[in-house]
């Protein structure tokens, strides 16, 4: 595997581990996340901010990656299916995602799923 294949999954364990605080050690200060359809948000701390309320109250995440490539300029993509338990409540989420990395971090990080899907498994 490529350096960056192996800094992404690792970023990917850091998920399952529920550890917020590497999740940011792996992404530059100005990195632009962008949970599509929703709006982007740009920053480690505006980050912070829109994965707390969510990956906090998380009792279990696990993220089973079905496929992981490099492209030719070294963007990672990803499919996944990102399952998630908060106590009883399980959600699992099938993701296409894109990491592009800058200097051994993720500089812009852009996850394409059904809004509609996770919003009714949320309800």
């Amino acid at each position: 595997m490529s350096r960056n294949v192996d800094l992404v999954l690792a970023f990917i364990a850091a998920w399952e581990r529920r550890d917020l605080d590497a999740i940011l050690a792996a992404v530059t200060e100005d990195v632009v996340y962008h949970n599509i359809p929703m709006q982007p948000v740009t920053g480690r701390d505006a980050m912070r901010q829109a994965l707390a309320p969510f990956l906090t109250p998380a009792t279990a995440v696990r993220w089973a990656v079905r496929a992981i490539a490099e492209a030719a300029d070294g963007a990672v993509l990803t499919e996944r299916l990102d399952e998630f338990e908060f106590g009883p409540k399980r959600l699992a989420i099938p993701v296409m995602g894109i990491f592009e990395l800058r200097d051994g971090l993720i500089a812009q990080w852009r996850d394409y799923f059904d809004l509609a899907d996770f919003q009714r498994q949320m309800a």
